[in-house]
């Protein structure tokens, strides 16, 4: 194979995007493609829009003139084979060009993300961290964890959000940090960073070169359950394993409920999926606590911290987690104030817990009292 026509549809028309995967500006070309419809992607944000005949429809799209390096490169992206292209007759075209058609596909038909800036950026950021890996990481490896991937893009996204900036300097990353060198390392579940920077200083000048290392992590949902009309609160224990390499002899650990945030998905709807899958509760009303770095000296992980309200009355604790992820989660459903003491007797040793249940402190007399 030199060189073919592909026609590109839904997630993938997307000349930005397309230019991160294939590592080149493209000439494209917009087309459409009669007798098929693109079906909106199932299974979160990092899934890809489908192309299914329907001889009702219309599909718009763009049209590649693309290489075997291409082809390769879409391959790596979208965990497809290149055997799975079909030939296609585009209206134009005087040879049939190739399509990636999906016979069982359902869904509803794509409204088009290019209408929502933040999908096209989170579709953007997707692919750079995928294609970071093309060459070092094989296909068969991003398929199977390209949902984290995903997750590990959407912090990217996340954090445009501004932030207030009434007593630290409100200099920018882009203003006041430049990145020298950025050199491939570990990238697993997590990804370290080997890199040098220099930044502008408190007094104007510029810093020495430094060498750094740390950890590019996930956003992640915390949620501390209370209940203020009997002033309970629900803590989890699970096996964690940083006390393990830190050799704690006692690695099982009181926590709030947590979760990463997947690709696409907002911390709160995070929050209340976690409550459900660790602790088997429902809330019913999410009280944002704060939002904050969880070591901003070494790792990019972030922590948006919440307040479930919910009624502890009948939960007794229990069992839970997902097989799936290797969860083994016990819950204990216990007063405010029993909480409190374990805070102080240093048995709560996890930063985020010791934190929600002192921001709660401060809060539970309002909450009692609208109980």
């Amino acid at each position: 194979m030199t060189r073919m026509k592909v026609f590109l549809s839904g997630t993938l028309a997307d000349t930005a995007l397309l230019e991160i995967v294939l590592g080149r500006a493209a000439d494209l070309v917009p087309a459409r493609l009669p007798g098929h419809v693109v079906l909106d992607p199932e299974g979160g944000a990092d899934r890809l829009t489908a192309l299914r005949p329907d001889p009702e429809q219309v599909a718009p799209g763009l049209l590649l003139d693309a290489s075997a390096a291409d082809v390769e490169r879409l391959c790596y992206f979208t965990g497809w084979q290149s055997e799975e292209f079909l030939d296609v007759a585009l209206p134009g075209e005087a040879e049939p060009v190739r399509a990636r058609i999906d016979l069982s596909a359902e869904g509803a038909p794509w409204t088009g993300g290019a209408h929502d800036p933040q999908a096209a950026e989170l579709g953007c950021e997707i692919a750079r961290e995928i294609m970071r890996g093309h060459g070092r990481r094989s296909a068969a490896m991003v398929r199977k964890i390209r949902p984290y991937l995903a997750a590990r893009a959407w912090p990217r996204v996340l954090a445009n959000a501004e932030t207030p900036c009434t007593l630290r300097s409100d200099r920018t990353r882009e203003g006041a940090v430049c990145i020298l060198e950025d050199r491939p390392a570990h990238d697993g579940f997590f990804r370290m960073r080997d890199f040098t920077l220099q930044h502008e200083r408190f007094d104007g000048s510029v810093s020495e070169v430094i060498h750094r290392e740390g950890f590019v992590a996930y956003d992640a949902a915390l949620v501390l359950p209370y209940d203020p009309r009997r002033d309970l609160v629900l803590l989890i224990e699970q096996m964690r394993y940083g006390p393990i390499l830190r050799e704690d002899r006692h690695p099982w650990v009181l926590e709030p409920v947590a979760g990463l945030v997947d690709a696409g998905e907002s911390p709160e709807t995070c929050a209340r999926r976690e409550a459900v899958e660790e602790a088997g509760l429902h809330l019913s009303t999410l009280e944002p606590m704060v939002r904050v770095y969880a070591s901003p000296g070494y790792t990019s992980e972030f922590f948006h911290c919440f307040l479930g309200l919910c009624d502890l009355g009948d939960h007794s604790g229990g069992m839970g987690g997902l097989d799936s992820e290797h969860e083994d989660i016990r819950s204990h459903v216990l007063p405010f104030e029993q909480a409190m003491q374990l805070v102080d007797s240093g048995e709560v040793n996890a930063g985020p817990l010791a934190m929600m249940l002192l921001w709660l402190a401060r809060a539970r007399e309002r909450l009692r009292s609208a109980a």
